[in-house]
């Protein structure tokens, strides 16, 4: 009598202090025994947190914490208590009894020993610091062409993710590893690529800065598998955000795993190296700006707006951008292709096919209103109310039947077993659906053991 029936995450793009203090404190401990690392951490504190540091580094006793309290304005308290906590979580000071049952503060002794090194000196060379001259390179790069060559590899990735023919040569099977474990792409059973999914859709309208920080974040969760040690890559991309932009180092210091973690960085376009073998490679802007708190991206061509969209649906891209390009065409339809202009229709089939994706319908119109052509907003609305009001309309179609896994139950001899078993699968909360004159009623997939052991309980003493 029982028949089966019925059969995004947000993007969590932590910044630097974030993140490290989801990190164990042995590794925070290990983390710190690099100067670049203290002193990224420092330049990303708030400023009054940057003045407990200095006062705090020369001095090595704890300091009552009432005393520290001094230092600040009472208007300034909130901002004290907020770099206070800073301050400890980040495991930079850490509390420490003193007489009289009060309580002090005392630096970390390995961040403190190392901060000072990076502001005065000494211990060993880093990248961007102290590190050896290299010999003059023949094949020298400048700015230019490291800001060229920075957005078409990183670019590489993002039109893989589009699935835009150019990125799928430049591709290895480590960034699409990144790309799954990220929840940016899925790969369905049966299918040979992976595809873009909605929280893909959103990545791809964040700048560039924030997209390469939250890609390495996902790469640094996978870093334990890949054999590499997650303190010697951190510590790798602090130094990096302290090198010179068009300034070449030395790959000689460096370990077997900062080597292959170096060609890693080198397919996402964070650094140039000529040839895998050479002993030398030109940090890119997209490193020096993953860990400095810089914000923006000179070369980020994504953001300037190319769209215009008219009342009747119809779609101008002024842009020579295949990226750009690829991205429109994933929820409207390309009519047609000049060389510094596309034209497309945006129909019901074209957004419900993005739609079923996953994509939404308010990361549609999002992407639409923020690329914008400028000569749009000095009309009115970036976007037309009708245009933004039918894609809603469209998505909605697609909301007007809510799917739940169920068990039909029907056959039911008399109406008083019928009402029995559903007054009881109503009691439990688990009756999804009845109708009375057929005597049919599906139950949920959890309460189906518990409603089908009640009703052999009810026909055995029905038969006896």
């Amino acid at each position: 009598m029982a028949n089966s029936l019925f059969s995004t995450r947000t993007l969590d793009c932590k910044d630097l202090h974030v993140y490290l203090k989801t990190l164990p404190s042995h590794i925070l401990d290990r983390l710190y025994n690099h100067p670049a690392t203290c002193l990224a951490v420092f330049r990303e504190l708030p400023e009054i947190g940057k003045h407990y540091v200095m006062r705090l580094l020369f001095v090595e006793q704890p300091v009552s914490q009432a005393v520290i309290g001094l230092w600040i304005n009472n208007r300034h308290i909130n901002e004290h208590h907020i770099c206070t906590r800073a301050l400890s979580d980040l495991r930079i000071w850490y509390e420490q009894p003193l007489p009289g049952g009060m309580q002090g503060w005392i630096l970390n002794s390995t961040f403190k020993t190392n901060m000072k090194t990076a502001l005065l000196g000494g211990g060993e060379p880093w990248t961007g610091r102290g590190a050896v001259p290299l010999p003059s390179d023949k094949n020298s790069k400048d700015v230019e062409f490291l800001d060229k060559y920075a957005v078409e590899r990183w670019e590489c990735v993002l039109h893989f993710m589009v699935g835009s023919n150019e990125g799928k040569d430049g591709i290895s099977g480590d960034t699409i590893e990144v790309l799954k474990h990220s929840g940016l792409m899925k790969l369905e059973e049966g299918e040979p690529m992976p595809f873009i999914t909605p929280g893909g859709f959103q990545f791809l309208l964040m700048d560039t800065p924030s997209q390469i920080w939250f890609f390495m974040l996902q790469y640094l969760d996978m870093v334990d598998s890949r054999g590499l040690d997650l303190v010697e890559c951190l510590s790798f991309l602090f130094q990096l955000s302290f090198s010179t932009l068009g300034k070449d180092y030395s790959t000689e210091s460096m370990s077997e795993g900062q080597q292959r973690f170096l060609q890693h960085l080198r397919e996402f376009g964070l650094v140039y190296q000529r040839k895998r073998k050479e002993k030398r490679y030109y940090p890119t802007r997209l490193a020096i700006n993953l860990a400095s708190g810089l914000s923006s991206i000179t070369s980020d061509s994504n953001r300037k707006g190319f769209i215009v969209v008219e009342t009747n649906y119809r779609i101008y891209a002024y842009t020579d951008s295949p990226l750009n390009i690829a991205l429109l065409a994933l929820f409207s339809e390309m009519l047609y292709r000049f060389p510094n202009m596309a034209v497309a229709n945006l129909t019901r089939d074209s957004v419900r096919a993005a739609l079923i994706r996953g994509i939404t319908a308010e990361q549609i119109i999002s992407f639409l209103r923020t690329r914008a052509h400028q000569e749009m907003a000095k009309e009115g609305p970036a976007l037309p109310p009708t245009i933004i009001d039918q894609i809603r309309l469209w998505e909605l179609e697609r909301d007007r039947f809510k799917f739940n896994d169920g068990v039909l139950y029907s056959q039911f001899l008399s109406q008083g077993d019928f009402e029995k078993l559903r007054d009881y699968a109503k009691d439990l909360g688990v009756l999804v659906w009845d109708n009375n004159q057929k005597r049919v009623m599906v139950v949920s997939r959890a309460g189906h053991d518990t409603v089908k052991k009640y009703w052999k309980q009810l026909k055995q003493s029905g038969n006896s």
